[in-house]
């Protein structure tokens, strides 16, 4: 049975539609991994700061404490630990990948 226009039609609209949604995908795809990548630039940035700039460190624990999620509070135990010098001032941390 021979296709009728009507039906090659619909199929075009379907490819081009199927098109333009991977488009959109892959465009949403790399908004996310755009938006992911800046974020880890800024928080080693931050962290980096505030090893050096006690307020940047202060800052840096008020941030870890008003973190609404327990398992996002967990990722900082460290900071937690030792950000605290004996006058309750925030002391940086060493950097965690053992070159500081």
């Amino acid at each position: 049975m021979a296709e009728t226009e009507l039906e090659r039609a619909e199929k075009r609209y379907a490819q081009a539609k199927a098109r333009l949604q991977a488009l959109r995908n892959r465009e949403a795809t790399k908004q996310r991994k755009l938006d992911t990548r800046r974020k880890v630039i800024l928080g080693g940035a931050l962290l980096d700061l505030a090893e050096r700039d006690s307020g940047a460190a202060a800052m840096v624990d008020r941030l870890i404490r008003n973190l609404s999620r327990d398992q996002d509070r967990k990722a900082f135990a460290e900071w937690g630990d030792t950000a605290s010098g004996g006058d309750g001032s925030p002391t940086p941390l060493s950097n965690p990948n053992g070159s500081g």
